[in-house]
């Protein structure tokens, strides 16, 4: 089967481009071409935000199956079903589990939870996104819906707050504090990319997944307790965590209300029973302490990778002060 995927070089992408490779296809990435594609992938270079540039080169590019990993407005959709209306067979959108109504009204969250995220203007695009495809789903754009969760590869260091690259590694092995939201007992649930991968992978091509939304996430959640825990036995310190209310946190940083209230102070537990009715081959191998080990082994292998943000390392001690100051 001939794929397309607009994107193909980010965290998931890439993960998913070499798990659809390995089943045979082939699979071609639409790029601004900032990041090398390497063969066997083909490459069409274009900005994916400049529908000139984009309707230009997908002119006269044909595929059985479009899997998109940027449209985070309908603007993109729209011209998505424009450009390839009775042409493909499958059109996979990447769309969130920020979706989900917040808070929460019943656990395990399914696909048929009720929908509507007040905090994050990010999953209200998504949601707006999701909406419009499912308005035009038909026999002529086959459209599939897929919401992962947090989802992370051997780049990420996972945090509630300060982004995932090793700011968060490095003031644990130095032993400053970590702001873990609340008491750190809410679950969250954490996705090795390579087992998202294989999830979509077998997503596609699916004739039964036409007009189906999954998501695909592990199936084991952890406390927040537990994710640091885990981080620090795998960096071989423990953290020391600065427990700070999430109300608090939105209030003096609002980037917070979408990242905490519209996300990870929820708990983030799914049913994954659709996917594996679905493609009964699936199923998510990798615990988070082998994913995490591995994540701290690859900044090992080199370091220069381990590169401080030091806006994010200012953020996480002027919110800590602010928070020391009430009390």
């Amino acid at each position: 089967m001939k794929i397309l995927i607009v994107g193909g070089t980010g965290n998931i992408s890439s993960e998913t481009a070499r798990a659809l490779l390995e089943k045979g296809h082939d699979v071609t990435l639409l790029t601004r071409g900032t990041t090398a594609v390497e063969p066997p992938f083909g490459h069409l270079r274009a900005d994916r935000y400049d529908p000139l540039a984009y309707g230009a080169a997908l002119k006269n590019f044909k595929a059985d199956c479009v899997v998109n990993f940027l449209g985070f407005t309908p603007v993109e959709c729209r011209l998505d079903h424009e450009l390839f209306r009775g042409k493909i067979g499958q059109y996979i959108f990447i769309s969130s589990a920020t979706v989900y109504r917040k808070p929460h009204t019943r656990l395990p969250i399914t696909e048929d939870s009720p929908l509507g995220n007040p905090y994050s203007e990010y999953a209200q695009n998504k949601l707006e996104c999701e909406e419009f495809l499912r308005s035009v789903q038909g026999p002529d754009f086959p459209v599939t819906v897929v919401r992962p969760s947090h989802t992370f590869g051997r780049a990420w260091i996972p945090s509630p707050l300060a982004g995932s690259d090793y700011t968060v590694a490095a003031r644990i092995l130095t032993g400053r504090p970590i702001i873990v939201h609340d008491s750190g007992q809410s679950l969250w649930t954490l996705t090795a990319c390579s087992d998202f991968a294989r999830g979509l992978a077998a997503l596609a091509g699916n004739a039964a997944a036409l007009g189906e939304t999954f998501h695909i996430t592990s199936d084991q959640p952890l406390t927040w307790n537990c994710i640091y825990q885990e981080i620090g036995l795998a960096l071989g310190r423990q953290a020391a965590i600065e427990y700070i209310p999430s109300p608090f946190l939105a209030e003096v940083y609002p980037a917070a209300r979408a990242k905490l209230l519209g996300d990870k102070a929820e708990h983030g537990v799914f049913d994954n029973r659709k996917i594996k009715s679905f493609a009964p081959e699936f199923e998510c191998v990798k615990t988070f302490r082998t994913a995490i080990r591995e994540s701290v082994a690859w900044y090992d292998e080199d370091p220069i990778r381990k590169k401080v943000n030091p806006e994010q390392d200012r953020l996480q001690d002027d919110l800590i002060a602010r928070w020391r100051a009430t009390r």
